[in-house]
């Protein structure tokens, strides 16, 4: 009733809300806690709307009709997106920017509800925060009795949380015990100030009289709660009041999303199960798209009767079934015992409430220490929401963190590895830690291992790195390769490949006028460096580990580079070699681009190529031998380089420039360019393939 009271509806709203999420998420639900409900967040939103489409159509729409048809057109499209599975779009929010506007819109709903809390009266709570605060501040002079009934039952709620929190920490054993004796907090303070509200107005007759005279009152009061579904029907829906709302709906429907999503995520891993996002959706657009016949108003998952339930050790979604029968008894048994309800003591509850949704410095330093740019985005969407609104704080956040991830897939910076060697030990074997010796008879294991030659990934600065062979390029891409982020992957490595190699030709051009307009060509007075002992570029090896899809541009970013570096290491044909491809249509797209075979027009001088292929046993049963003798024979076989029996290539035989990872790629690179210069040592010029036949893109 409090949060109907949030919304500009009267409190009779609240109930009819709560009662339909309970009454019908269960029937769709993967969450065996999540309540569906009315929530401060989105019942402050719902007013904002209120207020601001009666202001620009006075007269023509009453509140309950503004709120059942934000509940439909909203509910009708969370449960089409949920029908067509497209539940995992709501991981394009991040959880920064939820606990933003949770945060900021948690200061807006509290600080509101002060004035209220007071008694203080003429003070715009819809405004900016920070008027709100101005404006509260001037107002105390006039502070009112109600001040007596919030300030005590705000006090009286504090007072037995910490208690109970307390009480758990020195009685570990009633822990439940002493969860549910502090959840029932607010019922018992709420009894509590009906019973004075009561003693203290009794003189008002509220229940015999037509129409209670409220200002006889000593507080404000909550007043007349009408008995049962006096609202029910089909909610008003023409183009005027759909015109209207039009502009308020994606604040709805994210507010919606977001709340439900991220209470029912957090509860499944507390409870150890899964959601499925897209049902989820499906059950909270069923639950708005038909609440406002029965009165309701867009309802969304209740972070604190999520945890009750939770708590209580439910075991399925059914137990939101007897919640509702809670409800339907309070709307035809109890409407009589709200009219006492203080104002200011409700108030109090909504602080008390919303209060557990601001994000704790501790946190904020978390998200600090773990990604300080989305710390920006925080106190950004935070203060926003202060300063303007709630639907303004969601905007920015949101916008905000999508220009994050889009900065970081535009401006993604690559690796160029260099080859160490790894030695493995145990601790014990290591006699000396100062200079890393190694005790005698100390067992390890050595290999060749790729890691960034600027220590970019946090390893010991102290490793010497060096190039895997003269004029061999090892890149990483560290991100995906798409169209974002290929012409900074691109331009990053013709730097590389320009830097650790030498151009083969230093004028590439027979007249000045053949150059290029935008070629700057060489300083005026600067000599050409004709002594530059760099290697020339022999090979490229793309690691394509974190790479899952390629795209147009981005293989067509590939193409230009090969014919750049091609026309640099002219008369030399560079290889590239692809290494951990993750996907077989990557794999088709870069085939499609003329990479991972040998094509004939590129080394036609490749006579003597000797590719190397990686092979693995094949997926059968041991055999089973009987005699020593066998065993000893297959024991000594095993013992070489090649496995014993039957073995098959990794990747297919056509496609020798795709390896199975880096050291592969390396290894094979290294083979392809020692043959090559050993064919040349030994004075063939042969000028065309052979005899020897070559797999082609076609064969």
């Amino acid at each position: 009733m409090a949060y109907a009271l949030l919304a500009q509806l009267p409190a009779e709203y609240g109930l009819y809300t709560s009662f339909v999420g309970f009454i019908l998420y269960w029937a769709f639900a993967t969450s065996k806690d999540i309540t569906i409900g009315t929530v401060a967040v989105m019942s402050t939103i719902v007013g904002n709307i209120i207020i601001k489409v009666q202001k620009n159509h006075p007269g023509q729409f009453t509140g309950p009709e503004i709120a059942s048809a934000l509940s439909v057109i909203a509910g009708a499209v969370l449960l089409f997106i949920g029908l067509i599975r497209a539940g995992p779009i709501v991981e394009l929010i991040p959880l920064v920017a939820i606990t933003s506007f949770m945060t900021g819109a948690a200061l807006s709903i509290g600080v509101g509800q002060v004035p209220t809390l007071m008694g203080i009266p003429n003070v715009n709570n819809r405004g900016p925060t920070y008027r709100v605060i101005i404006d509260t501040l001037k107002g105390l002079p006039h502070t009112q009795l109600d001040a007596a009934m919030g300030l005590s039952a705000l006090f009286l709620l504090y007072a037995i949380r910490i208690f109970c929190s307390w009480m758990t920490k020195k009685q570990p054993s009633k822990k439940k015990l002493w969860f549910f004796l502090s959840t029932l907090r607010m019922a018992f303070v709420i009894l509590l100030y009906i019973l004075i509200s009561w003693l203290a107005n009794r003189n008002i007759k509220a229940l015999k009289g037509a129409k209670p005279n409220l200002k006889k009152a000593k507080f404000k009061i909550l007043g007349r709660v009408p008995r049962g579904f006096q609202h029910a029907g089909a909610p008003r829906m023409d183009t005027d009041l759909l015109s209207a709302i039009a502009p308020d709906i994606p604040v709805t429907i994210i507010v919606l999303i977001l709340e439900h999503i991220a209470i029912s995520k957090s509860f499944g891993r507390i409870n150890n199960y899964v959601i499925n996002p897209s049902q989820e959706l499906v059950a909270v657009g069923f639950t708005n798209l038909l609440g406002p016949f029965l009165g309701a108003y867009p309802a969304t998952g209740s972070f604190s009767r999520t945890a009750i339930k939770s708590k209580a050790g439910v075991r399925t979604p059914l137990a939101g079934i007897f919640t509702a029968i809670i409800v339907l008894l309070a709307l035809y048994a109890l409407t009589a015992v709200f009219f006492y309800i203080p104002s200011a003591s409700l108030a109090a509850i909504i602080i008390h409430a919303v209060g557990d949704l601001i994000t704790p410095p501790n946190v904020v330093f978390q998200f600090w220490e773990t990604s300080p740019l989305e710390v920006v985005i925080f106190f950004a969407g935070v203060l926003v929401t202060v300063f303007t609104n709630i639907e303004n704080g969601i905007y920015v956040t949101v916008a905000t963190s999508f220009a994050l991830l889009l900065f970081r897939q535009l401006f993604t910076k690559g690796a160029l590895l260099g080859k160490v060697n790894i030695y493995r030990a145990t601790q014990d074997s290591i006699a000396r830690k100062t200079d890393g010796a190694y005790a005698p008879g100390s067992e390890s294991t050595a290999r060749e291992a790729y890691i960034p030659i600027g220590h970019k990934d946090g390893s010991n600065p102290q490793i010497g790195i060096e190039s895997p062979y003269p004029g061999v390029l090892i890149y990483r891409f560290t991100e995906g390769f798409t169209y974002l982020n290929q012409q900074s992957y691109m331009d990053e490595l013709v730097h590389f490949a320009q830097t650790i190699a030498r151009p083969t030709t230093l004028d590439r051009y027979a007249r000045i006028g053949d150059r290029p307009w935008n070629d700057p060509g060489p300083r005026r007075g600067k000599q050409l460096n004709t002594d530059d002992n760099r290697p020339i570029l022999r090979a490229i090896i793309l690691d394509f580990s974190a790479v899952n899809n390629v795209d147009v541009t981005s293989v067509q970013g590939l193409i230009d580079v090969r014919a750049q570096l091609d026309r640099y290491a002219t008369p030399e044909t560079v290889e590239w070699h692809f290494a951990s491809i993750n996907s077989r249509w990557t794999k088709r797209a870069l085939t499609t681009a003329g990479f991972g075979y040998l094509d004939r027009e590129r080394f036609a001088a490749r006579a003597h190529w000797n590719p190397v292929y990686s092979y693995a046993p094949l997926d059968e049963p041991a055999p089973k031998l009987g005699d020593a003798e066998a065993q000893d024979e297959i024991h000594a076989v095993g013992q070489k380089n090649f496995p014993a029996g039957k073995v098959t290539s990794v990747h297919g035989q056509n496609r020798p420039f795709f390896h199975i990872d880096v050291p592969a790629a390396v290894e094979s690179a290294i083979a392809g360019i020692n043959a090559k210069l050993a064919h040349v040592s030994t004075g063939s010029s042969e000028d065309h393939v052979g005899a020897a036949e070559y797999q082609t893109k076609h064969e």
